[in-house]
């Protein structure tokens, strides 16, 4: 088959989830022989503008569309999502597969031409609070549109599911993301980087976002009674203002270290060390990070919302959602633990999570409309 994946950044990335999970379909379905083209946004890294965007032609046997856009919060996806249907209706191709709701919002258009459309909702993108306004109709827009015109409908969650049946009347697939099973690594560059040993620091780990929560974490953990530092790892996306709020409210206690955007061998030492993974969020899809520090064996703390809670089920513990007291009280037991690896977590992950299986799935999903 010959496939179009249009709605994330760009790939090769870690800049949100959808590009993780794009970079797994993408590159696991060009390895069993299907032609496979990947839509890139062309532009700054959204979460380290540090970071450099190489502008490929092709990564692992996919190729790679370049889109150009704008770098202005609301407008950026608009233009992305247009430009890449538009080219995309004359690409010849099997399937086009949209990912996130803002993407969704010209699903409209290969349907008028007969192409076979395929959308996944990783989130309810509009309960963010990062958008507003013109962005927050957008997105709700695009989630209508996907839930009238796309061919088939993933999504991520059985809440999720409910959502849109509830809502649209719209029958969806659940595939939950995948995970490839990380070796765990050794303290060494988090040492001589930021001064961390084993199992001496609790860790957020995502981007910061007011959706996922760093805020109450914070406020939580200076209550806390203990040595252990906070490590939160994570640059913004479409969010400085609470990126800049956060680290001047973390600069009021000496325990808290802010890293910034985190990749490759430090994020992986990050996840294989810490003592605690916490993740206080208030809106989630399918949290990667979490699934990833269950896959590390680390012990977890969660909000209560039901896509953590669907997730990670008696694998974590939890805490109701935004509340602080609650938050700071299972905090403290949890740090006054023994810092057991959780290899229960590991084999939950291994044997649930299967990239492969998952890839199986969505190709017949596929199949259904050649």
């Amino acid at each position: 088959m010959k496939i179009a994946m249009l709605g994330h950044k760009r790939i090769p990335s870690r800049e949100g989830g959808v590009e993780i999970v794009v970079e797994e379909l993408t590159t696991r379905m060009a390895a069993l022989g299907h032609q496979v083209v990947a839509y890139n946004r062309k532009g700054k890294h959204v979460s380290d503008k540090s970071c450099t965007t190489l502008q490929k032609k092709e990564y692992k046997g996919v190729k790679i569309v370049q889109v150009p856009t704008i770098d202005k919060k609301g407008l950026n996806a608009l233009i992305y999502s247009v430009l890449a249907s538009v080219h995309a209706v004359f690409g010849k191709y099997d399937v086009l597969h949209y990912h996130a709701e803002g993407s969704c919002a010209m699903i409209w258009l290969p349907k008028l031409f007969g192409i076979h459309t395929v959308a996944t909702i990783h989130g309810l993108d509009w309960q963010r609070a990062k958008w507003g306004g013109f962005a927050t109709k957008y997105l709700k827009f695009g989630e209508k549109m996907a839930a009238k015109k796309a061919d088939q409908l993933i999504v991520l969650s059985k809440n999720m599911q409910r959502y849109f049946m509830d809502t649209y009347g719209r029958e969806t697939v659940y595939i939950p993301n995948g995970l490839t099973m990380p070796e765990k690594k050794e303290v060494s560059i988090i040492r001589e980087r930021f001064n961390l040993e084993k199992n001496s620091y609790i860790l957020f780990l995502a981007r910061i976002v007011p959706e996922k929560g760093v805020h109450y974490l914070i406020k939580a953990f200076k209550k806390c009674n203990t040595d252990k530092k906070l490590v939160i790892a994570g640059g913004s996306s479409h969010s400085a203002e609470y990126y800049q709020k956060i680290a001047q409210f973390a600069k009021t206690d000496s325990r808290i270290l802010m890293t910034g955007f985190v990749q490759g061998d430090v994020l992986e030492e990050l996840y294989s060390n810490c003592s605690l993974y916490v993740l206080p969020s208030d809106v989630e899809g399918m949290p990667i990070s979490l699934l990833e520090a269950m896959a590390y064996g680390r012990r977890c703390l969660v909000s209560d919302i039901p896509e953590n809670m669907e997730l990670a089920g008696e694998h974590a513990v939890s805490f109701q959602q935004g509340n602080i007291e609650d938050l700071q009280e299972k905090l403290q037991q949890l740090i006054e633990q023994s810092d057991t690896e959780q290899t229960e977590n590991t084999t939950y992950v291994a044997n649930n999570f299967n990239w492969d299986t998952i890839v199986e799935k969505t190709l017949k999903l596929y199949e259904k409309g050649c």
